[in-house]
């Protein structure tokens, strides 16, 4: 368990653990622990609200919307239902009900901007773990879990420009990386997040090259 930065966002820490446990999509306790370690990280170095940064890294997929029925409201419910019953201030809940409302990437046409440092710190840590060598090993656990082909040559990427259209899509695996992955990068909010995402983006691009002349041998 990571330290943390009070008592309450330990608790917080501890129902997710067993909350998450035996999740196998991609989305599971592991996920929440490093988005958590590195928006703390990076929340440590843009000079942010540490305790808001954490609670909002570790509450960010307590009711992810892609497994609600593409329901978005789900997620910032639970969270505050989560903070409320643990005790936590009415201002702080505000803060990381946002965070949580306004995390999610809804597709290549459509902006999702925080309002605060805490919630781009966030976004960035989730971002940052969608991408590199986990973001590839989550892409393809996420399509297995939701009946995806890996990759059909014959169908293109489509860049999304409603959230709509990009919660309904049902394309292979391979468009992810074109429809978002590849897409993260430039979308980083703070000057941490922009330097981690470089290395991470071109391994992905290394991996894709490989892949495809792999395939296509």
């Amino acid at each position: 368990m990571e330290a943390a930065s009070s008592d309450l966002v330990y608790r917080i820490a501890e129902h997710l653990k067993a909350k998450f446990a035996s999740e196998s999509s991609g989305h599971d306790w592991h996920h929440i622990h490093r988005v958590w370690k590195l928006a703390s990280q990076i929340g440590g170095r843009e000079v942010a609200n540490i305790e808001v940064v954490e609670l909002g890294a570790l509450v960010h997929d307590i009711a992810d919307w892609k497994f609600h029925d593409g329901d978005d409201s789900v997620g910032p419910r639970e969270a505050e239902y989560l903070l409320r019953a643990e005790g936590t201030s009415a201002e702080v809940i505000a803060q990381v009900v946002d965070i949580v409302r306004t995390i999610s990437f809804k597709g290549a046409g459509v902006t999702t901007a925080m309002g605060t440092l805490e919630g781009k710190c966030v976004q960035d840590a989730d971002r940052l773990d969608a991408i590199g060598a986990i973001g590839i090993a989550r892409c393809f656990a996420y399509g297995g879990h939701a009946g995806r082909l890996i990759y059909d040559p014959d169908e293109l990427p489509e860049m999304h420009v409603t959230a709509e259209a990009y919660k309904a899509s049902k394309g292979h695996s391979l468009n992810h990386f074109y429809e978002k992955l590849f897409l993260l990068k430039d979308r980083m909010n703070t000057a941490t997040g922009k330097s981690m995402a470089e290395e991470r983006h071109r391994f992905m691009e290394l991996y894709i090259e490989r892949f495809l002349a792999e395939w296509n041998v």
